[in-house]
C-alpha cells in the first residue's frame, strides 16, 4: 500500500482512505471547517463583511445543494439544490435555527456589498463575450419577439382566467398580469404603482399589497418550472439545444477558434474585465435613462460585434464566468434565500384562487416564448426559460435561481434581457394598456 506522505494530490489521499468528497476535498476536511464557521456564526463571533459572510455562505450553500441533490422528490421536482439553498437558507434564519446576527452579515454583503452585481456581470461578460459573433448578432435580432410572444399569452390567460374565477379581467392582467413579467420589484411592481395608482383610483399601498405576493410566488414558481423544463429536455432531446439558444447555434459556434485551458493569469484578467465592463455600465446610466445591467449588456454585445478586444481577453472574461459558476453558485443561492427571501410573505399571500392566477401567468409565459421562439428557430425549451420564466422572475435574483434550477448559467445575458430590457418594454405597454382597461 502507498505512504499517505508520497501521494500528489488530496484526492489520492481520499480514495484510499474511503472518504467521499464535498466542494472537492475529502469530507472530513470540509466538515472540519464548516464547524469552525457555523460555530463562528452561531456564537456572533463571525467577522463582518465578505469574510465572514462568504464563509458563511459557501458552507450553508455547499450543504443544502448536496442535500437538496440527494432527496429525491426535491431533486426531480422542486428544483433539487437550487430551491433548498434558498428556502433552506431564508428558513435557517427566519425561524432563528441560526442567529439574526450572522444572517444580518450576509444581507449586508448580498446589498450593500455588491455580491449579486459581482456575479452578474461576471456571468453576463463571460457568457456574451464566449459566443460567437454571428451567434450573437442572429439571436440578438430575433429575441424580442420571444419575449412579446410570452408577455402577451401570459396576459391574454391571466385576464381569461381571472375573468372566470370572478377576479375579473383588467383585474387579473393590471394587478396580477403586469406586475409578474415586469422584471421583478425595483424594476417592475414598483414602477407600475405610480403609472397605475390614479387610474385605478388606489392608493400606492393598496396596489403593492395586491402585486407584491403576486411577483414573489411567480418568483418560486418560475424556479420550479425551471426545473420541470430541465426534466422535460432530458426526455424529450428535440426540444432542448442544452444551454444553446439557437438550433442553428452549433454551427456558428464551430468557428469560434480553439483557447488554451485557463490559467491564474486569465481569470485574473477576467475579473477585471467583467468588473470594468459593470463599471462601464453604471458609468453610461449617468447618461442614458436605462438600467445599468442593460447598459452593461448593450455594452459589452457591441464590444464582441465590433471585434475590438483580442480573442485571447474575451476568452479569460469566459474563463472567469466558468470559475464564478463552478464555485460560488451555491454560496449565492443561500444569499438570495437570506437577503431576499420571506417565508411569511409568502405564506401570508397564500390562496387557491390567487394561486392558480399566478400559475397561469408563469405557464402562459414561459408557453408563449416556447411557441414564438420555435417558430422562428430557437429551442422551445431554452426560450421558454429565458423570454418566458425570466419574464415572471423578480429580476436579477431570480434570473440566477431559474437558471441554476434549469442547468443553463451559460443563457443569463438573454435573461438579463429579458429582466432589464424587457421590464421596460413593460411599463410601456401598461401605460397602453391603461388606457384601454381602467
Amino acid at each position: 500500500m502507498k505512504n499517505l506522505s508520497t501521494l500528489q494530490t488530496t484526492q489520492e489521499k481520499a480514495a484510499l482512505m474511503g472518504g467521499q468528497q464535498i466542494a472537492g476535498m475529502p469530507l472530513f476536511i470540509f466538515l472540519g471547517l464548516a464547524t469552525c464557521v457555523l460555530f463562528s456564526g452561531w456564537n456572533g463571533s463571525l467577522p463582518l463583511g465578505m469574510v465572514g459572510a462568504l464563509a458563511l455562505m459557501f458552507v450553508l450553500g455547499t450543504l443544502l445543494t448536496e442535500l437538496g441533490e440527494r432527496i429525491m422528490p426535491i431533486r426531480e421536482y422542486l428544483g433539487g439544490g437550487t430551491i433548498l439553498a434558498i428556502f433552506g437558507g431564508a428558513a435557517l434564519f427566519e425561524y432563528q435555527l441560526l442567529p439574526v446576527q450572522a444572517g444580518q452579515v450576509i444581507t449586508n454583503f448580498m446589498k450593500e456589498g455588491g455580491f449579486l452585481n459581482f456575479f452578474i456581470a461576471s456571468l453576463v461578460t463571460g457568457s456574451v463575450f464566449g459566443m460567437s459573433s454571428a451567434l450573437l448578432k442572429n439571436a440578438a435580432m430575433r429575441y424580442l419577439p420571444v419575449i412579446l410572444g410570452g408577455v402577451a399569452l401570459a396576459l391574454l390567460s391571466v385576464g381569461f382566467v381571472g375573468s372566470l374565477m370572478g377576479y375579473g379581467f383588467k383585474n387579473a392582467v393590471l394587478l396580477i398580469g403586469l406586475p409578474i413579467m415586469g422584471g421583478g420589484m425595483g424594476a417592475g411592481a414598483v414602477p407600475l404603482v405610480e403609472i397605475l395608482s390614479g387610474p385605478m383610483q388606489m392608493s400606492s399601498a393598496d396596489l403593492l399589497s395586491r402585486m407584491v405576493p403576486a411577483v414573489v410566488i411567480a418568483n418560486t414558481l418560475a424556479i420550479l418550472v425551471g426545473s420541470l423544463l430541465a426534466r422535460l429536455g432530458r426526455r424529450y432531446p428535440s426540444l432542448t439545444g442544452n444551454g444553446k439558444l439557437m438550433v442553428k447555434e452549433s454551427s456558428h459556434s464551430i468557428a469560434e477558434e480553439q483557447v488554451e485551458a485557463p490559467t491564474l493569469q486569465s481569470l485574473g484578467m477576467g475579473l477585471f474585465i467583467s468588473s470594468s465592463m459593470f463599471v462601464l455600465g453604471s458609468l453610461l446610466g449617468n447618461f442614458i435613462p436605462m438600467h445599468p445591467f442593460a447598459l452593461m449588456i448593450l455594452a459589452v454585445a457591441f464590444i464582441k460585434v465590433s471585434g475590438v478586444l483580442p480573442r485571447r481577453y474575451e476568452q479569460a472574461a469566459a474563463d472567469w464566468y466558468q470559475f464564478v459558476v463552478s464555485n460560488l453558485t451555491p454560496s449565492l443561492l443561500v444569499g438570495i434565500g437570506v437577503a431576499y427571501t420571506s417565508i411569511p410573505e409568502l405564506i401570508s399571500a397564500f390562496s387557491i384562487s390567487y394561486f392558480v392566477l399566478v400559475m397561469v401567468t408563469v405557464i402562459g409565459g414561459a408557453l408563449g416564448a416556447a411557441l414564438v421562439g420555435k417558430m422562428i428557430g430557437f429551442y422551445p425549451i431554452e426560450a421558454a426559460i429565458t423570454g418566458g420564466l425570466c419574464m415572471a422572475n423578480m429580476g436579477g435574483t431570480g434570473d440566477v435561481a431559474v437558471l441554476s434550477a434549469a442547468q443553463r448559467m451559460k443563457l443569463m445575458p438573454f435573461a438579463q434581457i429579458s429582466s432589464r430590457l424587457g421590464g421596460a418594454v413593460m411599463l410601456i405597454l401598461a401605460t397602453a394598456l391603461i388606457s384601454l382597461l381602467a
